[in-house]
């Protein structure tokens, strides 16, 4: 069996792809979209021509995708934990999150769980220490920092639809 070996090819007007042919020569690929989206692809053993699966992914899932292959944790929106019992984790609201259009003070995360919000990414751009009058929208991914359980607490309230 040889070494994985990693190779990219720019997809104009797309993004960029890169291929993985394992140590045991198995393929995968991602394409990296323009607008952040991720293109997941994995090849048939029997024919490393034939795709076997396609999924595409928001910025957030691939995110998450990205923290489970690197975190010896199992927490895949986990960002960091201390000493001190803080933990941070990403949230990323969907299209029809009861949140989507309405202020970030409306959410009452703090008030409720003992959470802050302390960065809002939209797109490729990171909103720091977003105010109680921020607007949020689908597809934002909100880096909130509390106790394991305060954290827990304000999945729950974001996850509302």
């Amino acid at each position: 069996m040889g070494a994985p070996r990693l190779s990219s090819t720019p997809l104009p007007g797309i993004g960029v792809r890169y291929d993985l042919t394992t140590r045991e020569q198995r393929r995968l690929s991602v394409v990296a979209h323009k607008d952040g989206a991720r293109t997941l692809s994995a090849y048939r053993e029997d024919d490393p021509d034939a795709c076997a699966l396609s999924m595409r992914l928001s910025p957030g899932e691939s995110g998450a995708l990205v923290d489970a292959l690197m975190s010896s944790e199992h927490r895949p929106n986990l960002l960091s934990t201390t000493e001190l019992g803080l933990v941070a984790e990403r949230f990323e609201l969907s299209a029809v999150s009861y949140w989507n259009g309405r202020v970030l003070g409306e959410t009452r995360l703090r008030t409720e769980t003992g959470t802050s919000i302390v960065a809002v990414l939209r797109r490729a751009e990171a909103i720091p220490s977003p105010t109680p009058a921020f607007r949020l929208a689908g597809g934002d991914t909100l880096i909130v920092i509390g106790t394991r359980e305060g954290v827990e607490a304000a999945a729950t309230i974001l996850g509302r639809e």
